[in-house]
């Protein structure tokens, strides 16, 4: 099979019930088809013989994609990529507004491919099939490989399930969430940047109330949300702490007790109430997809959105286009600006990642061999060499972009970009860190990477974050779910807080008196 013959690449939607098979496919730079049985057994044959001879491996990678376009399998930087590390790439792309569903039901089918990203290491479905065998336990070969070896223990911890390691780990930075919002909008209505929670309210209600963009008419709102999902996506999640509420869980008189059982949770969720009450906040943020974020505030709809920090580049960068495309531009300002959060009654508090973002785990059905996995690690820590960092997240030098000094100037052509580079750096994982070519260090960039260095020393950790919960790995999903169903129609008006309370006492009984036990004597444990 010719590579531009491949038909492989498959965008999976909610709902879908079969998994896409990837078997029997492979193809080689020659134009002839190989049966995958064959060149597994010629690769693996060869492995300790001769490995500058190997036949390219067959790699079937499974990733979410946040557009609606994607790079192809016989794609420029794709080809490129295998050129580079020896492989035959087949993408499988999936909607990050699905990847969960998709997610859970290729687990049930039991078809994996070789690579498949975990958004949630603590997903029930995941930590079962991890717990069955369905994975490779990888920590004990990192030391063999450069880059590799060098991964942080602190994240290596943290993205384990019972202190093993399923997956490489995509590392970020761990002060990363924060604000982002439209400083030409800010200044247009006479405000300073907000420093307290009612003055981030404030700004919101400016935002909608006197014309920020300046065009006569009343079509502006403060803040876009997306899709709740309890996690990263929420925005809720980094706002309930300015009030005061735990990460997930808190420690009260020495005892774990999640986060909805505190007062300051319920403060938090009556702010959100409010703000969709006065339409500060678009109404359809339930069903809102993630891959139209950024749309509302390039789109002078809305000035602001809670979410990872460095998220504000590249909504000045999208503003930027499009102001340029009309003849508007000034290329000399930035329109958005960022920051770490606002002052509640407890101080500055900010909401820390993990120190990554999924993990990138390696299935057992599809990769049978010790020799075959070691060949899927070998392409895994090629993917951390600067120059593989920055064709996966950047493209082709002159096709992609240009260099400007040590600098990349991103080709503006949005459209050649979407459908052949971006969503590649899905598969890195940037250990030991971040080391290809970067756009110009803008005062933007360059104050992002400073305040993610300083909310460090105001996060608010998860303190069961390593554990790993039989009850939840059973009834989590169906826990989760009580409690994002719940306060979505609180914050709607679907429920009054007598009906958000009855759900949080259906969580207990459903399984969540459990979980709170189990948690506390897993907590107990590491105080002994």
């Amino acid at each position: 099979m010719k590579k531009n013959a491949k038909k492989w690449v498959t965008v999976a939607t909610v709902g879908t019930a079969v998994m896409t098979t990837i078997a029997g496919c492979s193809s080689d730079k020659g134009g002839t088809a190989t049966p995958a049985a064959s060149a597994s057994a010629t690769q693996a044959a060869a492995q300790t013989k001769a490995p500058e001879n190997l036949a390219p491996l067959d790699l079937s990678i499974m990733l979410p994609i946040f557009k609606t376009n994607f790079p192809k399998d016989d794609g420029p930087v794709t080809t490129e990529i295998e050129k580079k590390t020896n492989t035959n790439i087949h993408l499988e792309w999936v909607p990050n507004a699905s990847y969960t569903d998709k997610f859970n039901i290729t687990l049930a089918s039991g078809k994996l491919p070789h690579i498949i990203y975990v958004g949630d290491v603590k997903n029930p479905s995941f930590v079962n099939a991890a717990k069955s065998g369905a994975f490779w336990e990888i920590g004990k070969y990192l030391k063999d490989y450069p880059n590799l070896s060098k991964a942080n223990q602190v994240i290596m911890n943290n993205s384990s399930v019972d202190g093993k390691n399923y997956g490489i780990y995509r590392g970020r930075a761990l002060g990363r969430n924060g604000i982002n919002y439209r400083k030409d909008w800010l200044e247009a209505v006479g405000l300073q940047p907000p420093k307290t929670i009612d003055d981030f309210y404030n700004m919101l209600k400016a935002f909608k109330e006197k014309d920020p963009d300046k065009n006569g008419k009343d079509d502006t709102y403060g803040m876009v949300l997306v899709k709740w999902t309890g996690q990263w996506a929420s925005s809720f999640d980094i706002m309930k702490l300015w009030f005061g509420a735990p990460n997930k869980w808190g420690v009260v008189d020495g005892k774990l007790v999640p986060e909805f059982q505190t007062a300051e949770y319920l403060e938090a969720l009556k702010f959100m109430k409010k703000l969709y009450d006065e339409k500060l906040i678009n109404q359809d943020f339930a069903v809102f997809d993630s891959a139209k974020w950024n749309d509302p505030i390039a789109n002078n709809q809305a000035g602001v959105i809670v979410d990872v920090t460095d998220n504000a580049a590249r909504m000045d960068d999208k503003i930027h286009a499009a102001l340029a495309k009309d003849g508007k531009d000034n290329p000399n300002i930035h329109y958005v600006d960022n920051m770490i959060g606002v002052t509640g009654k407890n101080g500055l508090k900010a909401l820390p990642t993990s120190g990554f973002a999924g993990i990138l785990a390696v299935s057992k059905s599809s990769v049978k061999t010790e020799d075959e996995l070691k060949r899927v690690l070998k392409f895994l820590d090629q993917m951390n060499e600067p120059d593989l960092q920055t064709l996966a997240g950047y493209g082709i030098e002159g096709k992609h972009y240009t260099k400007d000094g040590d600098a990349l100037v991103v080709s503006k052509d949005t459209a050649l970009l979407e459908s052949e580079v971006e969503g590649l750096n899905q598969m890195l994982p940037f250990i030991p860190e971040d080391r290809g070519l970067k756009v110009k260090q803008t005062p933007l960039r360059l104050q992002t990477t400073k305040i993610q260095k300083e909310a460090e020393a105001n996060i608010v950790a998860n303190p069961v974050e390593p554990f790993i919960s039989t009850v939840y790995s059973q009834k989590g999903q169906q826990l989760d779910n009580i409690i994002n169903d719940a306060r979505i129609k609180f914050i709607v008006g679907q429920s009054d807080e007598a009906a958000l309370k009855a759900a949080f006492e259906t969580w207990k009984k459903s399984g969540g008196d459990d979980l709170v036990k189990e948690m506390n004597d897993l907590y107990a444990a590491t105080k002994k």
